[in-house]
C-alpha cells in the first residue's frame, strides 16, 4: 500500500504549542510508500514539475529523520515548516522505531541522500537551481547535476549563507523547474516554504540536507553494508565527531526517550469489555 498523500488531498496540519503536537503534526503529514514500484511510478512521478501527473504549482519535498525531531521539540517555527511541506518522507532507522511502537506501517526508508539524485534525474533538460553549501563544494555539485544526474539541465547555483531575500529573488528571476537546498536544518525548510509562497510556476522545492556536500565531494557515503544496516549515522560520527557529538550521541538517545513519551501521551486507551 502505498500513501501518497500531499497538499492536493490534505488540509494544513495545525502545529499545536507543545512538542507532543509537534510531532503529531509531522507525523500526520508522513508519505508512506512500501514498494520501490510506488516510488518510481507514483511518487518520483509526482515530484516532477510539468508534465502527466507531474507538480502544478510549487511543492515541497522535506525528510525526517530523529535529528528532525528533536529539532521540532525546541523550535516550533521549524516543526511547523516541516509539517506543511507537500511530501514529508521517512529517513533513517529511528523514525522506523518509532513507527514501530505507534503501530504504524513504517514503509520505506526515503533518505533524501538516495531519493534526491533520482528526483534530481527527472528533470535532465529542466531548469535546476541549486542553494546551499560553499566552493568548491557548490560548484563541484552544480557540474554533477549538469553533466551527469541530469544531462541538457540549465543549472544556476548560490551558496547557503544568504539572506532568504538573495535566493527569493535568484529563483523569480531564473524560474527553476526545481530547486535543491542543501543549507541544513531550519533554515532549509523555512527557505522552501517561503519559496513555494514567493513563486507562481510550477515548480518542485527540495530540503537536501548534506546532499550538496555528497555530490560535491565535500562527504563521502558509509559502505553499503552500513547503509543495509541504518547505521551510516555512526560513519558520519566517526569521521565528523566534533561537529555531530550532540546530534548522534546526545541526540540519539534522547530522540528514544522522547518517541516513549510520545507514545504513552498519544496511546488511545482501551474500552472496558
Amino acid at each position: 500500500m502505498t500513501d501518497l498523500h500531499s497538499s492536493t488531498s490534505r488540509a494544513a496540519t495545525p502545529v499545536g504549542p507543545t512538542w507532543i503536537d509537534r510531532w503529531r503534526a509531522i507525523l500526520g503529514a508522513l508519505t508512506v510508500v512500501t514498494d520501490e514500484r510506488g516510488v518510481e511510478d507514483e511518487l518520483l512521478r509526482a515530484m516532477t514539475a510539468g508534465g502527466p501527473g507531474g507538480v502544478d504549482r510549487p511543492r515541497v519535498v522535506a525528510f525526517v529523520n530523529a535529528h528532525a525531531m528533536n529539532s521540532a521539540v525546541t523550535d516550533a517555527g521549524f516543526a511547523d515548516a516541516v509539517a506543511q511541506a507537500d511530501w514529508v518522507l521517512r529517513d533513517g532507522s529511528g523514525m522506523r522505531m518509532l513507527m514501530d511502537r505507534l503501530g504504524r506501517a513504517p514503509g520505506l526508508n526515503l533518505n533524501g541522500t538516495d531519493l534526491i539524485p533520482r528526483i534530481v534525474a527527472r528533470h535532465a533538460g529542466r531548469r535546476i537551481l541549486v542553494l546551499g553549501t560553499r566552493d568548491p563544494q557548490l560548484s563541484v555539485a552544480a557540474a554533477r547535476i549538469r553533466d551527469e544526474l541530469a544531462p541538457g539541465a540549465v543549472v544556476e547555483a548560490l551558496d547557503g549563507f544568504q539572506a532568504p531575500e538573495a535566493y527569493l529573488a535568484l529563483a523569480r528571476a531564473f524560474a527553476p523547474d526545481l530547486v535543491v537546498l542543501g543549507m541544513g536544518m531550519p533554515k532549509q525548510e523555512q527557505v522552501a516554504q517561503q519559496l513555494r509562497r514567493a513563486l507562481a510556476h510550477p515548480c518542485v522545492i527540495v530540503c537536501g540536507g548534506a546532499i550538496l556536500d555528497f555530490l560535491g565531494g565535500g562527504a563521502t557515503r558509509a559502505p553499503a553494508w552500513m547503509r543495509r544496516l541504518g547505521i551510516e549515522w555512526l560513519y558520519r560520527l566517526a569521521r565528523e565527531p566534533r561537529r555531530l557529538f550532540k546530534r548522534y550521541v546526545l541526540g540519539n538517545p534522547l530522540f528514544l526517550a522522547r518517541a516513549r513519551r510520545y507514545a504513552a501521551a498519544t496511546a488511545v486507551p482501551r474500552s472496558s469489555a
